[in-house]
């Protein structure tokens, strides 16, 4: 075995960079016949064979590492029956040889390689601050010798696994043994094998075949944090029933802000994009992007209709016609709202047009190669349709099933980058605002301006409301102010969205002269001229990752990228405080007293906070790579804090969490640390890493426990850990090592959630110990679920998103 490990060591120096001779292939490269997305497939479909075959060539001299330092130990002095055995380095060959290759997932994204959730998987471990693309000095061994050892590989595996009472399951993409003499159960992720030690109690009882039962709770979504601004417009309105409707994720939300309630329509698979109001103020019209399922099946972009008193969904437009995402929509008000109108995100941005109660199209058009930023039925013409976006503005007009376009015309006038919204005036002029500040006026009928307000605002105009009493207001991008006009066009009065909110991307009018605000940091504001605006509605608007549950009180911390740290309190539902970092944050937990809270960062610092004060405690950098997990043991004196560099770091913590010393650093994964849990007695720590190791070390010192007999029958305070015997049956049959982010055990241990890759929660009974368990599947998310923690009752679940930015609050029932 030896041999062939140093043989495989030989040419993985010798040869030419996989990576560089992807790149270099005749068959993907630009000079290719294939077509683009074809050659990116291809591309793809190769680096993840490579990386499958990586995994397994690491697997393979890891347990060649294990064999040799145990062979090495046996012939040292003192080894005997009462002798301590020393502990060893591992071979310095053999070593920089594991270190050397890629631990992390690859995947492609628009054309380069990247690591899965960009973001989420930094470099390699062994080049902190390199790209993997740029580790081009790392050498490969051929694909033949990679396949020859991945068959020894399996072969061994799967002899090893079938001795003994075992038995097997599933598919070959996901094989289960279980081995009751030696007491544990094999589960395989991309053909890498996963060995998971059961406690005693279970050896002789546990069975695979044994069919698991669904949770007796089931969960209701009870409120969503957040609404997407960053990238959407014309997507705020109030109803007649006193709610707001807005959407976030793939939910759209009716939200009653006097009575503290949310409704919300899920009839979405993927995320909102869009939103129009029929003319009768109940019926609703919401679109959205292509997605695809789990199992890989596209999932067409289309338009719903739906009723926003029943919240039953009425019609559906455009299944297998819209490309990629339906960007806008709007009904047509001067025929009842008889016809609607949607843009698609194809490369020429199709207009279509529809009898949407028969789901008939009446006709399409080419709209525009640039991008389309809005459309709207003239309210007085209902063959009318204006639509604006980057360098145009255009008239069309419906004869029939053909649309016809008359360009707006800016003659002496600036011509802008972008005309960004379009409103339209009581005696139906059109008003368009632009990026450079000014508002324009369009005569009614016409295609050319009428009335210039020049420079209204500093940089672009992203919103105009047009007022019950026929005044305007518009709203700014770079000055951030709501500006409000009378009949002529002349400023009446004015105010600014504070900074932390950032610019202004919807308005709309509320109740009683009220206006509500939209902002590009997914906050929704409150007020009326010259008054200030107050928010009701808060986000992060980035990539989130960090949560965590006060231990004692109705409230949680969440952290993302976008450096934002919330205390949120889950009666209010709003932010107790907020506070920026310098660095994007990745991981949260809180002291079981509550009073302080640690926050781990992308850059591989971790800081304290006093959880009254905000106030900064303590701060400190271990490595420069993401610190995934900062979580204190349950007696409250350690601090564990787990990074991208493959290490866990512990803390000594005195004062109540206000002092911190290292105390040993848990050296041996050969990637990436992902997930930790600390035991009920606070004396072992149990970790995952990138390459779906399991392992276990000794809290107060780091050692690594090697006798599974010592920590077998543990009682493990949390279920965080994506891979263990008491949770691995939420894995799916053929499931990506990757395609669960996060687990959690409810406080009574009752129930177990999850939240995989494809935006679905899953809630399972606990423990979850038998293959592919059955569990209540809910959706809300649009992207990937990030995280789960249930609150210190179980009374709810919080989740986080990842790129949809959302944070769902669920109800335990």
């Amino acid at each position: 075995m030896s041999e062939r490990i140093a043989s495989s060591c030989g040419n993985l120096y010798d040869t030419t960079s996989l990576l560089l001779q992807y790149c270099n292939d005749d068959n993907v490269s630009a000079g290719s016949t294939m077509e683009v997305d074809d050659r990116l497939s291809h591309l793809e479909q190769r680096v993840q064979l490579q990386e499958d075959e990586i995994q397994l060539l690491k697997a393979a001299l890891a347990d060649a590492l294990r064999r040799l330092g145990s062979c090495e130990e046996l012939t040292q002095p003192g080894a005997g029956a009462g002798g301590r055995r020393p502990t060893l380095a591992a071979p310095t060959k053999v070593r920089q040889l594991l270190q050397a290759l890629p631990s992390k997932p690859l995947t492609l994204s628009n054309g380069y390689v990247q690591q899965k959730h960009m973001g989420g998987y930094p470099s390699s471990p062994s080049s902190p601050k390199k790209e993997v693309m740029l580790s081009i000095k790392r050498k490969s061994m051929s694909t033949e010798r990679l396949s020859t050892v991945r068959r020894e590989m399996v072969s061994d595996s799967r002899s090893r696994t079938t001795s003994s009472s075992s038995s097997t399951c599933g598919r070959s993409s996901k094989e289960c043994a279980v081995n009751a003499e030696d007491g544990y159960v094999r589960m395989f992720l991309r053909g890498r094998p996963v060995t998971m030690h059961m406690p005693d109690q279970k050896r002789d009882s546990y069975r695979l075949d044994h069919k698991g039962a669904l949770p007796e709770h089931k969960l209701k979504l009870q409120w969503v944090y957040g609404y997407r601004g960053r990238d959407c417009r014309s997507n705020l309105y109030l109803l007649p029933t006193g709610e707001i409707v807005y959407f976030n994720a793939s939910v759209v939300v009716l939200y009653n802000v006097e009575e503290q309630q949310q409704r919300h329509y899920l009839g979405h698979n993927d995320d909102v994009k869009c939103l129009g109001i029929h003319p009768d103020m109940v019926t609703i019209a919401t679109g959205q992007v292509a997605g695809t399922s789990k199992d890989g099946k596209l999932l067409p972009p289309h338009v719903r209709v739906w009723d926003s008193v029943s919240l039953n969904t009425l019609h559906v437009i455009g299944m297998g016609v819209f490309d990629r995402a339906v960007t806008c929509v709007a009904f047509s008000k001067s025929n009842g709202g008889a016809h609607l109108c949607a843009v698609d995100d194809a490369n020429d941005h199709i207009l279509s047009v529809w009898n949407w109660q028969k789901e008939k199209q009446l006709a399409d058009v080419k709209c525009s190669n640039d991008s389309v930023l809005a459309a709207a039925f003239h309210p007085m013409d209902d063959n009318l349709i204006v639509t604006c976006g980057k360098s145009h503005l255009n008239f069309w007009t419906m004869d029939g099933n053909t649309l016809t376009k008359r360009q707006g015309l800016f003659d002496k006038n600036e011509k802008p980058k972008y005309v960004l919204c379009v409103a339209f005036a009581e005696n139906g002029d059109a008003i368009t605002g632009d990026s450079s500040g000014n508002i324009y006026v369009w005569a009614k009928g016409g295609n050319r301006i009428s009335q210039v307000v020049a420079k209204a605002h500093e940089g672009g105009i992203f919103s105009l409301c047009v007022l019950k009493d026929g005044k305007l207001v518009s709203g700014g991008g770079k000055d951030r102010r709501m500006v409000l006009w009378d009949h002529d066009y002349n400023k009446q009065s004015e105010m600014e969205v504070p900074e932390a909110f950032g610019p202004v991307r919807a308005v709309t009018e509320g109740k009683q002269g009220e206006l509500l605000v939209g902002t590009t940091k997914n906050t929704i504001l409150i007020g009326s001229f010259p008054e200030t605006l107050n928010p009701i509605v808060q986000g992060h608007t980035d990539e989130l990752w960090g949560l965590d549950i006060h231990p004692s009180m109705e409230q949680f911390v969440t952290c993302g990228q976008d450096k934002q740290v919330h205390l949120w309190d889950t009666n209010s539902h709003q932010p107790l405080w907020s506070k920026t970092t310098e660095d994007p944050g990745r991981s949260a937990g809180f002291h079981p007293s509550g009073a302080v809270l640690a926050v781990g960062t992308m850059t591989g610092r971790w800081l304290v906070l006093d959880t009254d004060t905000q106030d900064l405690v303590y701060m400190h950098t271990d490595g420069n790579e993401i610190i995934s997990n900062v979580k204190y043991s349950p007696d409250g004196n350690f601090l564990a804090v787990g990074s991208h560099d493959n290490f866990v770091y512990i803390y000594a913590v005195t004062e109540n969490g206000k002092k911190y010393s290292r105390v040993g650093k848990c050296t041996g994964h050969s990637s990436f640390v992902t997930h930790l849990d600390w035991s009920v007695d606070s004396q072992y720590i149990v970790t995952n890493s990138g390459d779906y190791e399991i392992l276990f070390w000794e809290a107060s010192s780091g050692k690594h426990v090697t006798s599974m007999d010592l920590v077998r029958n543990v009682e493990w305070a949390t279920s965080t850990c994506v891979l263990g015997f008491s949770v691995f049956g939420v894995w799916p049959d053929g499931a990506d090592g990757t395609d669960i982010n996060a687990v959690c055990k409810s406080h009574d241990s009752s129930l177990l959630a999850s939240a995989d890759d494809f935006g679905k929660v899953h809630l399972f009974s606990n423990p979850c110990s038998q293959p592919r368990a059955p569990s209540h599947t809910y959706s809300g998310h649009s992207s990937h679920v990030t995280n789960v923690a249930f609150l210190h009752d179980d009374s709810h679940l919080i989740s986080t998103g990842g790129k949809d930015t959302s944070i769902l609050q669920w109800v335990v029932a």
